[in-house]
């Protein structure tokens, strides 16, 4: 089993957190799923969280990154503006950014790691 590494990137707008690993991930399931009850059903969370999220980033954005319509009918729905895809998309170029910007170091903390994983003792 070969080591995970991991960079999270927060935003921070005054006292809110603007953008976040966690806010990216939603992002990416309402796009997936193109609600926030389903999406926040996909990350095992309450609607009430996800809506929460949602607001505070749209509150910290010039423009919303996410856009609702109500139910009725035909049902609502929720959509990623084109603010939200850049988001997804330039957090994503980050993270990639800063991997490969790290790769050697990465490379020798890797080769510092046992082969194996400690096993849980219990």
């Amino acid at each position: 089993m070969s080591p995970r590494y991991q960079f999270r990137l927060r935003v921070y707008h005054g006292e809110h957190i603007a953008l976040g690993p966690g806010k990216i991930a939603l992002l990416d399931a309402i796009a997936r799923a193109g609600s926030i009850s389903a999406a926040a059903r996909e990350l095992g969370m309450s609607y009430r969280r996800a809506w929460l999220l949602v607001d505070e980033t749209n509150r910290c954005l010039r423009e919303p990154a996410v856009v609702t319509a109500a139910g009725g009918a035909h049902g609502g729905g929720t959509a990623l503006t084109p603010v939200g895809e850049a988001l997804i998309a330039r957090y994503r170029a980050i993270e990639a950014a800063a991997l490969a910007a790290a790769q050697d170091e990465i490379d020798a903390i890797t080769r510092l790691l046992t082969p194996q994983p400690p096993s849980v003792q219990g």
